[in-house]
């Protein structure tokens, strides 16, 4: 069956796109989704659930549920381009504005609670929401049970203890001993089947600790990541982020997960060039994980450090190719 073109160019990929997996959290994970959705709709979504933060945080705290925000973003990043999808979209990320207790509250996290609470199944609440939105592909949590995130923060002399996504992602200082409680949680079931049945596993770009490396650090979680035959592809994100990684390189984000999962073998690291402050350091750090560095420009032409959804998914297209060298003028090599 020939494959058909879209209104931007790119090709519609069906059933027959590879099977991919993204890890992730936030903005990060929609940026990365909004990318493959160009690439395949043979897509599910792994997102973190240890925010604690905002509307996510308080139904967590009042209906002892898992966080639905993230998970939220993630099916909105899905949602079909049509004027059904669109709107439903705007729907679900509407932000009540009052006095009382629903301001803030986004609706599609209470619309997520409230199928939640009605099918006694988080993955089939997703699901229903997805159809909804008419998404191509499927979003599921990565653990059943709402996680707390905890970390040591180093300043100076000082270390201290630290609980909760907000805090540490918010904290100063140098963050070690990062760990997911309860420590012995299990990954969801269909997060491992998906990770089991991909060709392809993305992770990042995104929060480094709270929302990238929750995925290595769950046992069960990381076990999966390096049994899988998938292979696998790591985003580097375009900018610090305050608080978290403050004074690190970009190489020195590898070197985090390599020190929280040293057994995973990646494929690929994926970079945009202006980021990287020393390419050889980044490449040698990537050789000892098994990969090869990519650098593609990937980031939007604004100020603000944004990935371009249709440059990340050229990259995407690329790596899954096959096409590894690197492109430093993307309006060259696309014709733009």
């Amino acid at each position: 069956m020939g494959t058909t073109i879209d209104a931007a160019g790119w090709p519609r990929r069906g059933e027959e796109g590879p099977a991919v997996v993204a890890l992730g959290g936030g903005h990060g994970l929609s940026a990365t989704l909004r990318a493959l959705r160009h690439v395949t709709h043979r897509l599910t979504a792994v997102v973190t659930v240890a925010d604690d933060g905002g509307s996510s945080g308080r139904l967590r705290r009042e209906f002892d549920c898992l966080p639905p925000g993230d998970l939220r973003m993630a099916l909105a990043s899905l949602c079909e381009d049509s004027e059904w999808g669109l709107t439903w979209r705007d729907v679900l990320q509407h932000r009540f504005e009052g006095q009382g207790e629903l301001d803030n509250h986004a609706l599609g996290n209470l619309l997520i609670l409230a199928l939640w609470q009605l099918l006694g199944d988080e993955v089939a609440g997703l699901d229903w929401v997805g159809r909804l939105l008419t998404i191509h592909g499927r979003v599921v949590p990565m653990s059943s049970s709402p996680l707390v995130i905890e970390a040591d923060i180093v300043s100076g002399g000082n270390r201290r203890r630290v609980s909760g996504q907000v805090a540490v992602a918010s904290a100063r200082g140098r963050l070690e001993n990062v760990v997911m409680v309860p420590e012995d949680a299990d990954a969801h079931p269909e997060a491992l089947r998906a990770i089991d049945e991909a060709e392809w596993v993305v992770l990042g770009p995104g929060s480094w600790y709270t929302s990238v490396l929750p995925h290595l650090i769950l046992p069960s979680m990381r076990r999966a990541l390096v049994n899988t035959s998938a292979r696998k592809v790591v985003v580097l994100n375009l900018s610090a982020q305050q608080g978290e990684t403050d004074g690190m390189t970009i190489a020195d984000h590898l070197r985090v997960l390599n020190q929280y999962a040293p057994d995973l073998r990646l494929d690929v690291v994926l970079a945009d060039p202006s980021t990287v402050e020393d390419v050889s350091d980044l490449e040698a750090v990537a050789a000892t994980m098994g990969a090869t560095v990519v650098l593609r420009q990937v980031r939007t032409g604004e100020a603000l450090c944004h990935h371009d959804p249709l440059r990340l998914a050229a990259a995407f297209r690329d790596a899954f190719e096959g096409a590894l060298g690197d492109v430093t003028d993307l309006s060259e090599r696309d014709g733009m």
